[in-house]
């Protein structure tokens, strides 16, 4: 019990110190894991505590989170990404794979051991590489749905790889045992099986292949059939608990059925999660097994990092960083490539090319598997994983200098915008909208039933697509490049419509409009506040919340089943709409772009104050009303 607590201790203390800093440094948490396991490795030895103990009890994260990468896998919506799942996400595994057999193979690697390796770095970091997208406003553009399908493909195809170690891993050397039967494996997998519950042992091989084509079909069946009944059954007892031991109950039933046939519970749990996938009761599952599996994947994470061999990394420390390197690049080269062949242009081609170039979190799991089943040797396994951590560091990198390279070809994109090709725009209104996703067509629809013409412009071809088939006409191009917004009437326009989803294009398109046109009304989306005080400077004369006024409607509805009636929850919501605008623009002068909104003492004070006003000014108009309606006549009733 004292040794649990100890390692409980040591590494829950590791994770809360670790992950929140190199978080707060841009690097993630899958790299705070590491750095924290990095940090306690020492105190573990001196409790008694090897990594690969650890690391034994954390494969549980493994497993939970293939389940819940085969729950978010819905059939449909996979066969409707299936050009770019197989096309961008396939290629781009077998290139690189290919690619880093080949070096390996030159570097004097058997085949087998170059396949293994290839497959473990062709992945590249789902964790680090989505949040950054999601932070930098970038998931929607055309290079983040890109780099977010081949990331998808390859959560994927982790597990065929899962699957084709063992195949590669070199077969132990028959055994003859006491009773004369040909045996293989080593006299410790030998005594584990006697050991362990099997389904398939003392079959043959016909016998073993029915029992594990049954025992899947049995999974899938009860799945669809089963699970249902039992979910049902759980929920009339109304105990959370008991619906979160219901999941866990779940995944590890499965997973141990695939250890009981000979094969891998992590592909048996990703299995289980396919087949719920389409399920009522999936969301649910996805909430009780979350916590979990975080826990324990950072636990693996932890262990991972605690298991580095400093002494190692110290004396190969330029090998280590040249094959970082040559990763990076090899990696680079191929996406460079798919890119092109794929049509992705200018930022985008970049932000695919930079954002990939990393290996991945997957890749730390499939080097602990192989080298469990001895493909690979310690000294190798411990490469790969330095290797694997220092390029997962790098990536903060690869996005700054991807930021680089965006902001030189939006100040210029007149001169290195050639290669895309965007419709020629015949014919010019008043009105000009950039950007028709949900806001601009809202926008649009309401101007065209108003009588009124607009020139619509977006770079996505599948927006610009879809709004012709509604009958609406729309041009495909870049709207922050000058030439293209100066064949749509810029200099003869009325007004500007600006809808883009990219918070940094939304305010170059706005500087540059306003730099031309002084006299242009521009009406701009704004994601936030703080985004407001951006197209503020930048020149912007109507500024729209993107979430306000719906927010408000939403607050008026609270309202009205509180006791308020339709004409008061009216009024307070418009009472809140005019303040808040007011105390947005007295706010404005106070903003500095220099220093975040909560190091900033007269912003927050003067915010103070004005939520007070607000909420004084709701309080009297309520009163008035309420006093009109008092001292109000009333009607005769004849």
């Amino acid at each position: 019990m004292e040794g649990f607590l100890d390692d409980a201790t040591l590494l829950l203390a590791g994770a809360v110190i670790g992950v929140p800093l190199a978080t707060r440094l841009g690097l993630g948490s899958v790299l705070g894991y590491l750095l924290a396991g990095i940090l306690i490795s020492p105190l573990l030895a001196l409790v008694g505590t090897e990594a690969e103990t650890l690391r034994h009890y954390s494969e549980f994260g493994v497993v939970l989170m293939l389940f819940l990468i085969g729950l978010e896998l819905d059939p449909r919506t996979l066969w409707a990404m299936r050009d770019k799942l197989l096309g961008l996400g396939g290629l781009q595994i077998v290139l690189t794979t290919a690619a880093i057999t080949f070096l390996s193979m030159l570097m004097g690697e058997t085949l087998n051991t170059a396949i293994a390796i290839g497959l473990i770095l062709a992945l590249s970091s789902t964790a680090i590489v989505l949040q950054t997208l999601s932070e930098k406003g970038l998931m929607k553009s055309p290079g983040g749905r890109a780099t977010f399908s081949v990331l998808l493909m390859q959560d994927i195809a982790v597990i065929p790889m899962l699957a084709l170690m063992p195949m590669l891993a070199p077969a132990p050397a028959p055994r003859i045992d006491p009773s004369g039967a040909i045996q293989r494996g080593g006299t410790e997998e030998i005594e584990a099986a006697h050991h362990s519950f099997s389904l398939i042992a003392g079959l043959s091989g016909w016998q073993a292949t029915l029992v594990i084509m049954g025992v899947v079909a049995s999974v899938i069946l009860a799945g669809i059939y089963l699970a249902p009944i039992l979910f049902r059954f759980v929920h009339m007892a109304k105990l959370r608990e008991i619906h979160t031991a219901t999941a866990l109950l779940v995944v590890f039933g499965i997973a141990y059925l695939m250890v009981a046939i000979g094969l891998s519970p992590a592909l048996g749990a990703f299995l289980g999660g396919v087949v719920l996938a389409t399920s009522e009761f999936r969301h649910e599952l996805e909430a009780n097994i979350e916590p979990f599996k975080g826990l324990l994947l950072g636990v693996f994470f932890l262990s991972v990092g605690a298991g580095i061999d400093f002494g190692y990394m110290s004396s190969n420390f330029t090998d280590i960083i040249a094959l970082t390197v040559l990763l990076v690049l090899t990696k680079m080269a191929v996406l460079f490539l798919l890119a092109n062949l794929f049509g992705l242009r200018r930022r985008d081609k970049w932000l695919f090319t930079l954002g990939l170039a990393q290996a991945g979190e997957f890749g730390f799991v499939l080097v602990s598997f192989t080298m469990q089943e001895q493909l690979l040797s310690n000294r190798m396994g411990q490469t790969l994983v330095l290797v694997i951590t220092l390029s997962m560091i790098i990536t903060p990198l690869l996005f700054i200098l991807y930021d680089k390279i965006a902001h030189r070809m939006g100040d210029h994109a007149d001169a290195t915008d050639v290669h895309r090709k965007h419709d020629e725009i015949d014919e010019q209104a008043p009105i000009i909208i950039a950007g028709i996703g949900r806001f601009g067509q809202v926008v649009n629809r309401m101007v065209q039933m108003a009588g009124l013409r607009a020139t619509v412009l977006d770079h996505d071809l599948a927006s610009i697509e879809l709004m012709r088939k509604f009958g609406f006409k729309a041009f495909f191009g870049d709207p922050t490049r000058p030439v293209l917004l100066n064949a749509a009437g810029l200099k003869d326009a009325r007004v500007l419509v600006v809808a883009l989803g990219s918070r940094q294009d939304t305010i170059r398109l706005v500087a540059y409009a306003r730099s031309q046109r002084p006299d242009l009304h521009i009406v701009a989306r704004a994601h936030d506040r703080v985004h407001v005080y951006e197209l503020y400077q930048a020149g912007a004369n109507d500024i729209v919340r993107e979430l306000f006024d719906s927010s408000l409607r939403a607050g008026r509805y609270v309202l009205e089943n509180m006791d308020f009636s339709e004409f008061e929850a009216n009024q307070i919501e418009r009472t809140f709409f005019h303040q808040d605008r007011m105390a947005v623009r007295e706010l404005a002068p106070l903003w500095d772009p220099t220093r975040p909104l909560a190091n900033n003492p007269a912003y927050l004070a003067r915010a103070r104050e004005l939520n007070k006003e607000i909420e004084t000014a709701i309080l009297e108009a309520l009163e008035a009303e309420r006093a009109n309606q008092n001292t109000a006549p009333a009607r005769s009733v004849e």
